[in-house]
């Protein structure tokens, strides 16, 4: 009986997914597709960025492929008169379930694997082609040093004591252009102050390069000059800063992968930097997200017996409701997180166990 349940909502699923994949790869294509041309790009380099993108989309469509699909199933066995059939023969709401909950669950492990392994990596793989495309092409009509420019890039680094702030950064050449360090004392005091016309981050020794600057020692009670140190080049070996890490600051937490938001939050410490709270909330929210499949068939099964009765469009509506309550929820419960109201893993949970909640006293009401 429950398999029976199961195979319906599978070819459903199924046909839901590939709509909402191609769809989602449309708007794609019509948002990223012109620059790819611009950049000069082949099929083959096209076809690859796309294929790097599909799994992106998982963690999102997913969840929304279950909820159309089961909404669609249900409607079905309802309009068949097949799920009154299976309560006259004595099974329980859950019995009739219960495979949707198993498939429900694996499927949160699932996007919870693709979450924290394949998505992040695939993000970031994208996001670089892509803007290497769009660098290439542009280095054919100016130096590699202006292509690619972020302006006004700053970090503080307070674990170290250092404040960072660069006119501009070459994200194509890897090269900070203008670049000022003002190094601090545990009281805020500062040191010494670094001033150069560029600097690079040279990977391999895991340090900073300063070329073209002088290097301004202060005074650590008064504040007043010492020296001027002025150089052709240098090396700063405690200067560890990774300029990828700086970038990523940049970004909306929303545009970073899961991988990004775990350096940063490591890196710079919220207890330390406020503004980092807000990617601290993402990237809880971000493993919490794939066990919305188990809200989305706790509150999508019970509406749907529940409008055997009537119209199985009313018990559709209500669990549409539902769930835009729940996606309320989520956006509330993180702005509580990112202004400290309620603890970040909280402000991540707190949606599932919320609707969960729910969920069980529907099904109690429905059996």
């Amino acid at each position: 009986m429950d398999r029976y349940v199961l195979k319906e909502w599978l070819v459903g699923f199924a046909l839901t997914l590939g709509v909402i994949v191609g769809i989602l790869i449309l708007q794609n294509m019509y948002d990223t597709l012109p620059d790819l041309l611009d950049s000069e790009a082949g099929i083959r380099q096209i076809l690859f960025y796309y294929s790097l993108a599909l799994p992106t989309y998982l963690p999102a469509i997913l969840p929304i492929a279950v909820l159309v699909s089961l909404l669609f199933t249900m409607g079905s066995l309802h309009r068949n008169n097949e799920i009154i059939a299976m309560r006259a023969s004595g099974a329980g709401l859950f019995r009739i379930s219960r495979s949707l909950w198993g498939a429900a669950l694996l499927l949160s492990l699932l996007l919870f694997y693709l979450t924290a392994s394949v998505v992040p990596q695939t993000v970031e793989r994208a996001r670089t082609f892509l803007d290497n495309l769009e660098f290439a092409a542009e280095e054919t009509e100016r130096e590699a040093r202006e292509v690619g420019l972020l302006y006004n890039l700053g970090f503080d680094n307070r674990k170290d004591g250092r404040l960072w702030f660069m006119n501009r950064f070459s994200e194509r050449a890897w090269l900070g252009l203008g670049v000022n360090v003002h190094t601090r004392d545990a009281s805020g005091q500062e040191l010494s102050r670094i001033s150069a016309a560029e600097a690079y981050f040279d990977d391999t020794q895991g340090h900073w390069v300063f070329i073209d600057g002088r290097e301004l020692l202060l005074d650590a009670e008064t504040g007043d000059p010492l020296r001027t140190l002025p150089f052709k080049e240098k090396k700063f070996e405690d200067f560890d800063e990774d300029p990828s890490l700086m970038l990523a600051l940049h970004k909306k937490p929303k545009e970073l992968s899961l991988n990004e938001l775990r350096r940063i939050i490591e890196a710079v410490p919220p207890e330390e930097n406020p503004s980092v709270r807000a990617y601290l909330v993402q990237y809880f929210s971000l493993l919490a997200a794939p066990f919305s499949c188990l809200v989305i068939v706790g509150i999508a099964v019970p509406f749907a017996v529940s409008g055997v009765r009537t119209n199985p469009m009313i018990g559709v509506s209500k669990a549409l409701g539902f769930f835009a309550i729940f996606y309320v929820l989520i956006s509330l419960a993180s702005i509580l997180g990112e202004r400290q109201i309620i603890p970040a893993l909280l402000a991540a949970w707190i949606p599932n166990i919320v609707m969960l909640a729910m969920s069980f006293r529907l099904y109690a009401k429905a059996r």
